[in-house]
């Protein structure tokens, strides 16, 4: 059995302070084996913004797995935002942008879907693709596989002023013969869950977008994070919430998904 934390949509520069320390004591005692945070640590790519969720990175457990979101990539500073859109992403929290996480157990891997040319919106190209499932398709059987993303595959219906990600549904059925288990994305700000089978025909993965951990940038929902416990044959997702009355992270509720690859 392994643990991983997914946070998401940090936003340093909105931050609800009295959710810092909460989270940072909450991990520490949930001793994950790897923390994933899944994109926009800043809410203006600002400099001091960066810093401070660098620092803040620091004091979260390690090993960590991050991926840049929008919020990344500078809006005013136009000759940055097209020249070096992730330039300070790179310089502050993490020098990749496909990053993973192989070992005998579980295979996590990152892919970039923050662009310049788009404010909110996000894609995935036909390269990441190819690199993805290379390595996909090295992996033991028996390995447990995600795939993170900033940008969600399935957005819930009504909801306004987002969009899937771009090339989403191709990347699903690319995916889907290497038995990819989980889709976990954040940039809704709220939680929602879909099934892969929606778009790719008995492909029963499941696709996970997780709210905001810290941020005062909520749609209407508690601040939130999961807890995924992945066996040989489940994977089991834990739902914690801010909880302001008791200023702590609550836990909400468990559900237990059949892995695609289990054996």
């Amino acid at each position: 059995m392994r643990t991983i934390v997914q946070v998401s949509d940090l936003h340093f520069g909105t931050t609800l302070d009295e959710t810092l320390e909460p989270l940072v004591s909450l991990l520490e005692n949930i001793a994950p084996d790897l923390v994933i945070v899944s994109g926009d640590f800043t809410q203006r790519a600002r400099v001091n913004e960066f810093r401070a969720a660098r620092a803040y990175l620091q004091r979260l457990p390690s090993p960590q797995l991050l991926i840049p979101g929008n919020h990344d990539v500078p809006l005013y500073d136009v000759i940055r935002r097209f020249l070096s859109p992730l330039g300070r992403y790179r310089t502050y929290i993490a020098p990749g942008l496909s990053p993973c996480v192989v070992d005998d157990e579980i295979a996590v891997l990152g892919i970039n879907t923050a662009r310049s040319f788009t404010f909110k919106g996000g894609s995935i190209d036909a390269r990441q693709v190819e690199e993805t499932v290379a390595t996909l398709a090295g992996l033991p059987a028996h390995v447990a596989r995600i795939v993170v993303t900033h940008h969600p595959f399935d957005i819930p219906t009504g909801l306004s002023g987002v969009d899937v990600v771009r090339g989403g549904t191709q990347a699903l059925q690319a995916f889907a013969p290497y038995n990819v288990d989980l889709y976990l994305s954040g940039h809704l700000h709220l939680i929602h869950r879909a099934n892969a089978a929606e778009y790719v025909p008995e492909y029963a993965a499941q696709l996970l977008v997780a709210g905001t951990a810290i941020s005062t940038r909520a749609r209407g929902e508690a601040n939130s994070f999961f807890v995924l416990r992945v066996g040989r044959k489940e994977i089991g997702c834990e739902t914690y919430a801010w909880d302001a009355g008791e200023r702590a992270f609550l836990a909400l509720e468990t559900k237990v998904y059949e892995r695609v690859s289990g054996q």
